[in-house]
C-alpha cells in the first residue's frame, strides 16, 4: 500500500550524477514531492540555507563539499533536526558507520530500487511527523 504524501513537502537532492539525480527527482516528483534537485554539495548548503527542505537526500560523494560536509553543516544550523538520508557507492561498514555517526538518518547503498528509496523517505518524513 502506498503512502500518501502531502503535496508541496519539500525534498532536497543532491547528487553530482545527473543520472541519478534525475531518476530520484522523478520518482519523488511522481509520488508528489516538491523537488529542488541540485548538482553538487555548495549547491545544496546554499538551497538549504536559503530554504530549508522538511527531508535532504545528499550524495556522499561530491565535488567541493561531500554530502557528510553538507551533513555536519545542516546538524549545526537553526534546523538541525531535519532528516537526511545519504547516497553512496561506498559500501563498506565504515562508510555507512561514519554517515551515521555524523547523524544521517538513514543510507541508501548506490545501486538501489527507486521504489525502495520512496518507501524510506516515507517512512523518514512519517518519523518526523509523529
Amino acid at each position: 500500500m502506498e503512502v500518501s504524501t502531502p503535496e508541496g513537502t519539500r525534498v532536497l537532492v543532491a547528487d553530482d550524477d545527473a543520472d541519478i539525480r534525475e531518476l530520484v527527482e522523478f520518482k519523488l516528483s511522481q509520488a508528489g514531492y516538491a523537488v529542488q534537485a541540485v548538482p553538487d554539495g555548495l549547491a545544496a548548503w546554499e538551497a538549504f540555507e536559503a530554504n530549508p527542505p522538511q527531508l535532504a537526500v545528499l550524495d556522499v560523494m561530491m565535488p567541493g563539499l561531500s554530502g557528510f560536509d553538507v551533513l555536519r553543516k545542516i546538524r549545526e544550523s537553526d534546523h538541525p533536526r531535519v532528516p537526511v538520508l545519504m547516497l553512496s557507492a561506498k559500501s563498506r561498514d565504515s562508510d555507512v558507520d561514519t554517515g551515521f555517526a555524523i547523524g544521517a538518518d538513514d543510507y541508501v547503498i548506490k545501486p538501489f530500487s527507486p521504489r525502495e528509496l520512496l518507501h524510506r523517505v516515507n517512512t523518514m518524513l512519517s518519523r518526523a511527523r509523529a
